[in-house]
């Protein structure tokens, strides 16, 4: 009888798994400490602010679960930190895509420039680390030149990413909610989007914003002391969304609900408008982000506190949003199966037992990330 050989195969430590990997985290080995044998992120020594993915990094090696489930933790990690999120945003010229992008996202340290396909040069590009906005020509301003933006927005939605996905996972269509002419508009989601994505991924990839919201009814119905429209006005965005929602669900069968918000901008030799109902623009784009990339948008979201007060208050789009990054936390990292302490639902917002309180650690650090944004 032959001899039986047994190999051994060696888990790699917490440590170890992180040097093996170091082109996937912010920094070099000098901004590590030893911490109870393994290593941890040091604070920055200029107090910046840590990314999410470092937070949670500590998180799981500061817990008092075993090394093994600390590098399975950290690998999901890994995995999720790599991930990228590509977002367009498109409309009919002057629309406020550009003030949409500034309000939504953290863009005095974005990289700008053009695809790299020379065919699609038009649309502009922001980079924000894995977060990739696309920010297309308004359309609009004549026949020939729509025609060209529509052909770069066709090849764009259908370049595949290195995984042999749609590129772009998600499209904000931004109409103006001060006019009645809204045909490019319609024609760009009908003859277009649709098309490109097929009714089903159309569904999950395109939200439609009508921007101006205070604009409405030329101006008239706005509190600008309480940054929100009064009843009146309320009730015609109502309408308004509606109207939209009724007349792309006629053409196309597909129901999309339409988002009211201002994004703020600066009047001409006038005031400062603040942004409102942000946040619910904001939770319904992480919404649309597949789970294992939403991480991606959580380090790039604007930090001025002032964007995110105002909204219709229809339900808590902030704890929404958080809990919207908490599920990447639950499903991706923490594989959605560990058994344990009951935090599951108080601090996660969703079902669930949690092995020692360690995935409850990693969502507080969520939680608090989004508290220091979004709370004044």
């Amino acid at each position: 009888m032959a001899e039986k050989r047994i190999i051994e195969i060696g888990t790699l430590s917490p440590g170890e798994l992180l040097e093996d990997m170091p082109d996937q985290r912010h920094g070099t080995e000098d901004g590590l400490k030893e911490f109870n044998g393994i290593y941890a992120r040091a604070d920055n020594a200029e107090g910046e602010k840590q990314s999410i993915y470092d937070l949670l990094e500590e998180e799981i090696i500061n817990s008092e679960l075993p090394d093994s489930e600390k590098t399975k933790k950290l690998s999901r990690l890994l995995k999720v930190r790599g991930k990228k999120v590509n977002i367009m945003l498109t409309g009919a010229a002057g629309v406020g895509k550009s003030s949409t992008i500034n309000a939504l996202f953290n863009m005095e340290v974005a990289k700008v420039g053009v695809g790299a396909d020379p065919e699609t040069d038009c649309i502009s590009k922001f980079e924000l680390d894995n977060l990739t906005l696309w920010d297309t020509p308004g359309l609009g301003d004549g026949v020939e030149s729509d025609e060209r933006i529509t052909r770069d927005i066709v090849r764009k939605l259908n370049e595949m990413d290195e995984d042999c996905n749609l590129l772009i996972d998600v499209v904000v269509v931004i109409l103006d909610a001060s006019t009645k002419d809204l045909g490019t508009s319609y024609d760009l989601i009908n003859k277009v989007l649709i098309p490109c994505f097929g009714e089903a991924e159309a569904q999950k990839r395109i939200l439609v914003a009508l921007n101006q919201s205070d604009m409405a009814m030329k101006g008239t119905h706005w509190n600008a002391e309480q940054n929100e429209p009064d009843e009146v006005l309320r009730e015609f965005l109502k309408k308004k969304a509606e109207s939209v929602r009724k007349r792309i669900q006629d053409g196309t069968g597909i129901d999309i609900k339409p988002i009211c918000y201002c994004a703020g901008y600066k009047e001409e030799g006038g005031q400062q408008r603040k942004p409102y109902n942000l946040t619910k623009l904001l939770y319904f784009i992480v919404k649309a982000i597949p789970k294992e990339k939403r991480l991606a948008l959580a380090d790039n979201i604007n930090e001025n506190k002032d964007n995110w007060l105002y909204g219709d208050n229809e339900c808590d789009y902030r704890d929404y949003t958080e809990n919207g990054f908490c599920e990447t936390v639950w499903d991706c990292i923490s594989d959605g199966a560990e058994t344990g302490s009951d935090i599951g639902g108080e601090i996660l917002g969703i079902p669930g037992k949690i092995v020692g309180g360690v995935v409850g650690g990693i969502a507080g650090a969520v939680k608090g990330l989004f508290a220091a944004v979004f709370e004044s």
